[in-house]
């Protein structure tokens, strides 16, 4: 079957695609479509940075996507706007020109990808509300011209985007059936909706569940992997709701981060915090919240902060439905709780009570767009000057996101004082036994986690906490 999808007004149509030839290798290889690079080929450095717009409440949405780890059937029924789609007929856009003017571009490798960061920000796409450097915390410049850029941003801060011909055209681009596809005996599917989605797996069970492609697509361009059966989940409809309440928030498997962010956000302050540090804009509006959780890496950034606000997970298959608490979805490194045929249909993230005290704090070798070194996510309830309640977990300390028992215990129905954190702080050292690796020593890791209790003691006492100094 054919993937389809706009380009600058245009249908275009891939004839039986690869399910893992990428986005970026179709621009710059039959479209001709140079002006989008290849630097790192997995999603880390925004040379290829694109933006993709669907359809939502009748307009378009656009946001910046990494070409390089986007596979192809992720485009059916959806837009695309490379670099070249900025200046037609080689006028340049005010950005570009803007850029031009003030010298924001050295080498020029990265610059069509700083251009496409920059120009989805100014005509609204997801996360346009965050601040210029945030948007383009995703795009690496190796001649550190920083400067120019991020004045270039701020001096075009919006552009006029007329998207009802984009918008009109995409209406029954998709159709409303299911495609699927078979290239060189590789199978992929995208269903249109969560029962359609519960059949095809429960017909291939062996099947590579891809939400963002932020992780597997990397398998693909750097490990070389070969993927059999493909389900792709990013057009499955009821997967996409955000239901806030009362009570906490209800995230299903096809939402993003970015646009979970607020919503997390809302929970409180931290969480969204630790949302907008998830790699780059490019990685958080492909990536979602839910992917972290059953991709199972022990360093995702996800799974410690929902733990320790106890959070709830459903899995779901062609059988019916089960919930449980997220921690227990993690058995041991590289696996989960999950049977042949399910998948993971959402998280509900309780909304912390007024008496609690929350931290999730992430400590990494490079502030923006890097991976956890160590991630500690504490929420503990606090009456009368008693904890009441403690929920302690950290990432990057196990082969799992995981809970600390001990350190859980010594909290528990103690003051919350200074000799109680002192006993947790050591409590906690006997939790784990990490590993050593090139983002830090096992004995950097026991004591930085042992660090960041003190670190919730010393915010909740109006110490002023510089997060660059712990983390140096």
């Amino acid at each position: 079957m054919a993937v389809r999808f706009l380009l600058d007004g245009a249908v275009h149509e891939i004839a039986d695609p690869d399910p893992t030839g990428t986005v970026l290798e179709h621009l710059r290889g039959p479209m001709r479509r140079t002006g989008t690079k290849e630097g790192c080929a997995e999603g880390d450095c925004g040379a290829c940075t694109v933006l993709v717009g669907e359809l939502a409440g009748g307009a378009v949405q656009w946001r910046a996507v990494n070409a390089c780890i986007q596979f192809l059937p992720m485009l059916h029924g959806k837009a695309l706007m490379t670099v070249e789609s900025l200046a037609p007929g080689g006028t340049l856009n005010p950005l570009q020109a803007c850029m031009a003017a003030n010298g924001s571009s050295q080498c020029g490798f990265c610059t069509p990808g700083f251009v496409m960061s920059l120009h989805g920000r100014a005509i609204g796409a997801l996360g346009s509300e965050l601040p210029v450097a945030d948007a383009i915390a995703g795009n690496l410049c190796r001649c550190t011209g920083y400067g120019p850029i991020l004045e270039a941003g701020e001096a075009v801060a919006r552009l006029a985007q007329d998207d009802s011909s984009a918008a009109a055209a995409l209406h029954g681009l998709a159709g409303e059936q299911m495609v699927c596809g078979n290239f060189e005996g590789r199978q992929w599917f995208a269903p249109r909706s969560s029962d359609e989605l519960a059949a095809v797996l429960a017909e291939h069970p062996e099947a590579r569940i891809v939400a963002g492609a932020t992780d597997v697509g990397l398998w693909v361009t750097k490990g070389l992997r070969d993927l059999q059966t493909i389900v792709f989940l990013g057009d499955v409809a009821d997967l996409k709701a955000i239901d806030e309440s009362a009570d906490g928030v209800w995230i299903g498997a096809g939402v993003r981060y970015a646009e979970a962010h607020e919503a997390l956000a809302g929970l409180h302050a931290d969480l969204g915090e630790l949302v907008r540090r998830i790699g780059g804009l490019q990685v958080r509006s492909s990536a979602t919240v839910c992917g972290n959780i059953a991709n199972g890496s022990p360093i995702g950034d996800g799974p410690p902060a929902l733990i320790a606000l106890g959070a709830e997970l459903t899995l779901r298959s062609a059988a019916g439905r089960r919930t449980m608490p997220l921690e227990d979805f993690f058995l041991d490194y590289a696996k989960q709780d999950r049977q042949p045929g399910e998948f993971v249909e959402s998280v509900f993230v309780p909304r912390p009570a007024a008496s609690s005290v929350v931290l999730v704090s992430k400590l990494s070798r490079r502030f923006d767009s890097d991976i956890s070194a160590v991630l500690g996510a504490f929420a503990l309830r606090v009456e009368a000057g008693m904890i009441t309640a403690a929920r302690v977990a950290f990432g990057g300390m196990a082969a799992t996101p995981r809970r600390a028992p001990a350190c859980e215990a010594a909290l528990l129905g103690q003051p919350f004082s200074q000799s109680t954190m002192a006993a947790a702080a050591e409590a906690v050292k006997g939790d784990f036994s990490p590993l050593t690796d090139v983002r830090g020593t096992s004995a950097y890791r026991i004591e930085a986690a042992a660090a960041l209790l003190w670190r919730l003691w010393y915010r909740e006492q109006g110490a002023a906490v510089s997060v660059l100094e712990v983390e140096a």
